[in-house]
């Protein structure tokens, strides 16, 4: 079973960058595709990026499309997702999430189809 922890949330003025990183363990990294996620008091939770588990296909929600890049380091078993150009409307707790792939080689983008998920980093931006 795959174990997933997030960190690199915070506090950070509008305009300002963060850099999210989650951690794998108990599994093999390289057969997951992976996504992160966000959810905001009282909403419901919404999909941010995704990436395949070999790395070559991206996709990302227009919300943060532009400002936003997920990436994978298969050797330390990580995936990031790196923001810029932050905006209130940001603040969320923050996911990953890991879906098995071992054949399509394909992005997910609905959290149902995900297997795992972290306990969630805390994103607050100010205005």
């Amino acid at each position: 079973q795959v174990q997933l922890v997030e960190s690199g949330g915070g506090f950070v003025q509008a305009g300002g960058s963060l850099t999210l990183s989650c951690a794998a363990s108990r599994g093999t990294f390289s057969n997951y595709a992976m996504g992160w996620f966000r959810q905001a008091p009282g909403k419901e939770r919404e999909f941010v990026a995704t990436i395949s588990r070999s790395g070559n296909r991206l996709y990302y929600s227009d919300s943060v499309k532009g400002r936003s890049t997920i990436s994978r380091d298969i050797a330390k078993n990580t995936v990031y997702l790196q923001m810029n150009s932050l905006k209130p409307e940001d603040t969320a707790m923050y996911y990953c999430a890991a879906k098995r792939d071992l054949y399509s080689g394909d992005y997910y983008t609905v959290g149902a189809n995900y297997d795992y998920w972290g306990q969630g980093t805390q994103v607050t931006v100010s205005s």
